[in-house]
């Protein structure tokens, strides 16, 4: 077993028999390093996982610290917590029903490739069938420059890895951006750059082309759409602009649509509808359906389609061929559009709902930003001198869990005060009272501010 895991599992463990209790900072990232003879990177992979299953949290300059008890009743997380914090899809919204169909039926259709590897392209079927289904977000392109990933995220690191065609290795992304792959080139050391996106979504395009042409990119990594963790679309005139910028320094984009699927404008289209000839297409369909199907798109310039498919099949010969068989089946029998249309209607209701709480519960300290159509998220602008850090602790105490976007940021960005909100794991219901709980801790510390 890795050594992270097994940190993973003692603190779980421990977690459940109640040796950490709600609130009680875990031993420090270096006790915990000579505790189990490894790396503080091998400690802070364990808590990162744990973090991200909710387990416990950090506050940035002090620790870590236990959420609560595993083995919580479902009424108490429903009745006392408040989840602003996670992009997984909501499990209340998943057709269960439908979907084991799906898989069953894959095991009847497929009975043989699943018991063999297959191609580290993906399933052919499934391939053609995208290269048709693709076309409804406007990304028209054939079968051969499709390519399946275990997610999103295998696909980002493929490409940050592989050489480019322009003979450059740098990696240009936005600031604040998708926390995972900064991580990810921190890890691999690999030479990396920013640009600031600002809490309305845009971007300095003077900027972005003086470090095109000035700096060596081989990519820009952005999220046009919904954007995470800020909430908030490019133009059509910006997307237009950076596709531009792009083709004339020889620089790619890697698009990130994780989102696309909840996009109400039908006018609204990818970067890749105006230069595929230096875009790539990056779609997840764990948003949708559901995180552990691990499936994810590649749309690839035919001039990359190689290259990464070395770089793909030396990483995992394959992706999951049930996942990709299920997917398939789940596409073509029509489910998959109307449980699009059931997710994103349930979404728009709820982040409607955050907003018109937003503005009910809003003090003049704070900025609120306008209301999207629709995706995951939004965020609100708070004062500078207000303590984020605090502000996160305090509010965990009262079970409103909050994304700490410090890991969303390069260490050579300053963070903005903002704090991000996402609607995927709180009921319609339930949001009005946990905006409510923040409104009055932000109101509260600023008072006591006032005071000193």
């Amino acid at each position: 077993m890795y050594k992270y895991l097994l940190i993973v599992n003692d603190i779980e463990q421990q977690l459940e028999q109640g040796t950490f209790k709600a609130g009680q900072k875990l031993p420090s990232i270096r006790d915990l390093s000579l505790r189990y003879a490894c790396n503080k990177s091998t400690v802070i992979r364990a808590f990162t996982l744990l973090e991200s299953r909710h387990l416990i949290y950090s506050i940035p300059q002090s620790g870590y610290y236990a959420v609560q008890q595993r083995g919580a009743s479902h009424e108490l997380l429903e009745n006392k917590v408040f989840d602003f914090s996670s992009a997984a899809p909501d499990p209340e919204l998943f057709p269960y029903l439908d979907f084991k169909h799906c898989v069953d039926k894959a095991f009847d259709m497929y009975k043989n490739e699943l018991f063999m590897y297959g191609t580290p392209q993906g399933l052919p079927s499934l391939l053609r069938l995208l290269s048709k289904h693709l076309a409804n977000y406007q990304v028209f392109t054939k079968p051969d420059h499709i390519h399946i990933t275990s997610g999103v995220q295998q696909a980002l690191a493929i490409l940050a890895l592989m050489p480019f065609p322009n003979k450059k290795r740098g990696i240009l992304m936005e600031q604040p951006s998708y926390h995972l792959f900064v991580r990810l080139v921190e890890s691999y050391q690999l030479p990396v750059h920013g640009i600031r996106r600002s809490p309305q979504g845009d971007i300095d395009l003077d900027e972005l082309e003086h470090l095109f042409r000035t700096e060596d990119i081989k990519f820009f990594y952005t999220m046009p759409r919904f954007q995470n963790p800020l909430g908030c679309s490019y133009s059509e005139p910006t997307k237009k602009a950076i596709a531009k910028l792009a083709k004339r320094y020889d620089v790619y984009i890697v698009e990130d649509d994780y989102l696309a699927d909840l996009e109400h404008d039908l006018k609204s289209d990818p970067i890749y509808t105006y230069d595929s000839s230096h875009v790539i297409y990056l779609k997840s369909y764990a948003k949708i359906l559901f995180p552990g199907l691990r499936v994810g798109v590649a749309v690839l310039p035919p001039v990359l389609d190689d290259v990464f498919r070395t770089f793909k099949k030396v990483a995992d010969i394959d992706s999951p061929m049930l996942s990709q068989a299920a997917l398939e089946i789940y596409i073509q029998s029509g489910m998959f559009e109307r449980r699009k249309h059931a997710i994103r209607d349930a979404y728009s209701k709820r982040l409607q709902q955050l907003h018109e709480s937003l503005h009910a519960h809003k003090e003049d300290s704070y900025q609120v930003t306008p209301l999207g159509q629709s995706g995951v998220y939004t965020h609100i602008v708070l004062p500078p001198h207000l303590s984020m850090p605090l502000l996160l602790e305090r509010l965990h105490k009262k079970q409103v869990w909050i994304q700490n976007l410090t890991l969303n940021y390069l260490p050579s960005f300053e963070p903005l005060p903002l704090m991000n909100l996402s609607i995927t794991r709180v009921s319609e219901e339930h949001i009005d009272r946990g905006i409510r709980i923040i409104a009055n801790e932000i109101k509260h510390m600023i008072k006591q501010g006032r005071r000193k």
